[in-house]
């Protein structure tokens, strides 16, 4: 595990990028059956015929994946990736065999006002696959908390 950063350790632009994690697609079927059971992330013909033309992950898979890769050394904050909201877009369909991996920025550092012990950080975060191509988009306001005293 890397060092974990405080909010006084942050600052605007700085970069963070994490491990990868391959896609099969015995995940992407399990992890469907589980929490997506719709056809083009379960079936190959299906999906097919499908608006995808092949089997996809679901975005939600996608996701998960990606908090996976922030906890684990992505995103390096002291306290956990711990979410105030965010917004997300799948501009592309992760596929068997793509090999994800996150990059994250800092976009915004804000101290909070009402608890000094902590502050609201943006940091927008592409996961990619092997070939560089965008499958989510993740922007998120992340409580990071201040270094203890």
């Amino acid at each position: 595990m890397p060092n974990r950063l405080y909010l006084d350790d942050l600052s605007v632009g700085q970069r963070f990028e994490s491990g990868k994690h391959l896609m099969t697609a015995e995940d992407i079927k399990q992890f469907a059956a589980a929490y997506d059971p719709q056809p083009f992330h379960l079936d190959d013909e299906a999906a097919e015929k499908s608006l995808f033309g092949a089997l996809a992950a679901s975005g939600w898979h996608t996701g998960a994946v990606t908090m996976r890769l922030l906890v684990e050394g992505g995103a390096p904050i002291a306290g956990g990736v711990i979410g105030a909201g965010g917004e997300i877009v799948w501009p592309r369909p992760t596929r068997p065999g793509d090999e994800l991996q996150v990059f994250s920025e800092v976009l915004e550092i804000k101290p909070s006002r009402s608890k000094p012990d902590r502050g609201i950080v943006t940091v927008r975060s592409e996961t990619r696959n092997q070939r560089g191509e965008v499958v989510q988009v993740l922007a998120s306001k992340l409580v990071v908390p201040r270094r203890p005293a």
